[in-house]
């Protein structure tokens, strides 16, 4: 009988050991499967952000091109305008005079 509880003891130990192996084993595949699950969703929330990103150029291009002109926009425009004026008039001031065409 002294052997019985030895021996039982030792397949105790045995199943708690290879329980505990067993354990680790799957704790560690769950784990590989939960980073795996991570790295996936995170990839999918970088792509959505890029798709969004995008988005919101494409729409803010839209408006830019439709939307009217502002004060500051007209304001703009008069002074390229004078500059092109001022321009102009310097190079007409040396083109030569014309001639008057003569009637035949």
């Amino acid at each position: 009988m002294a052997k019985s509880p030895t021996n039982l003891r030792d397949a105790v130990e045995k199943t708690v050991e290879a329980t505990l192996g067993s354990a680790e084993r799957s704790r560690s595949a769950a784990q590989g499967a939960l980073d795996d699950l991570v790295e996936s969703v995170e990839d999918l929330r970088k792509g959505a952000e890029e798709r969004i990103s995008r988005g919101r150029r494409s729409v803010t291009d839209v408006i830019e091109g439709r939307r009217p002109a502002t004060s500051d926009d007209i304001k703009e425009i008069r002074a390229e305008l004078r500059a092109i004026a001022r321009r102009l008039d310097k190079i007409e001031e040396r083109l030569p005079a014309k001639r008057k065409k003569r009637a035949s």
